[in-house]
């Protein structure tokens, strides 16, 4: 593992813990945990979070975590989407396989088998199989803009070995600060740059940086999205072009750029479930949803 992704796990985790700190499960919220969705006992484990007394079917929310590829969980995204589950939807919170461990598309075909393990148990857990969102930040949310070139653009997804369930498009979906065209450069300071070597398994070739870049494969049928920045987020330049690219081709989509008062917002503020800058974005992308229920 280099450096920098051990790094990234120490700063990260030390930041996440400060920021959880107290959090409990809400009164409102019944909750599944460590359910299995793939052959690796370790990584390849979901939760399920419902509000309490709700009816079923409910529309389904998939969050898919952040971390550079390198870090995070399931455990350190409950809270978040806990909270989203109390805006009356059934969230899917799951666990894939990091880098430097399993370099891509491990953590893709994770994904994959996701979707796939949701609609072989939509009955079981009361899932609305016709209304099914993904939220994704930061590593998670270009992981959710490939797997929706995946689901929207044939020649894209036949580069890959495995592929979303048949016929499959998320009904919507939100990008949170996401990484949407990632390049390497010389500068030891661009974290993206420096995490590809341990990502990729040629350590960011041509082929492999095309591959991974989300707008060149963007085509017309890509889901309505919420596509979310803020003043303080590192990959604050990343939500432009492809809003703009969503703008010609003429898919649905929102451009949110929130601001703080004070003081900057940071990259993906909107985990943090004490904050009331959270509280409206999170709010804002599930009346988004909404309009397509």
């Amino acid at each position: 593992m280099s450096a920098m992704s051990d790094l990234i796990r120490a700063q990260f985790k030390e930041g996440d813990d400060i920021r959880d700190a107290g959090l409990t499960t809400p009164e409102g919220i019944e909750r599944f945990d460590d359910i299995s969705y793939g052959p690796d006992q370790q990584w390849n484990v979901l939760d399920v979070y419902r509000p309490k007394g709700a009816d079923t079917p409910l529309p389904v929310i998939v969050s898919i975590h952040g971390g550079g590829w390198v870090y995070g969980d399931k455990e350190r995204y409950q809270w978040y989407c806990m909270d989203l589950a109390l805006r009356g939807f059934a969230v899917i919170n799951f666990t894939y396989r990091l880098a430097p461990e399993f370099k891509f598309p491990s953590s893709m075909e994770d994904t994959c088998a996701v979707f796939d393990w949701m609609l072989a148990h939509a009955q079981e857990y009361g899932f609305d199989t016709e209304h099914v969102f993904a939220v994704g930040d930061s590593a998670g949310g270009h992981m959710l803009g490939m797997f929706c070139n995946m689901c929207t653009n044939p020649d894209y997804a036949a580069r890959f070995d495995f592929a979303p369930p048949a016929g499959f498009v998320p009904t919507a979906v939100a990008l949170n600060c996401g990484a949407f065209q990632v390049k390497v450069s010389d500068d030891p300071t661009d974290l993206t740059s420096a995490l590809m070597g341990d990502y990729l398994p040629e350590g960011g070739s041509k082929r492999e940086l095309d591959t991974i870049n989300v707008v060149s494969h963007v085509r017309a049928d890509f889901p309505p999205a919420f596509i979310m920045t803020c003043d303080g987020d590192f990959l604050h330049d990343e939500a432009e072009p492809l809003a703009k690219l969503l703008r010609e081709l003429k898919v649905i989509h929102e451009l949110h750029v929130y601001s703080g008062i004070g003081e900057q917002l940071p990259h993906v503020f909107h985990c943090n479930m004490k904050s009331e800058d959270a509280r409206h974005c999170n709010d804002d992308e599930c009346r988004f949803f909404k309009r397509f229920l």
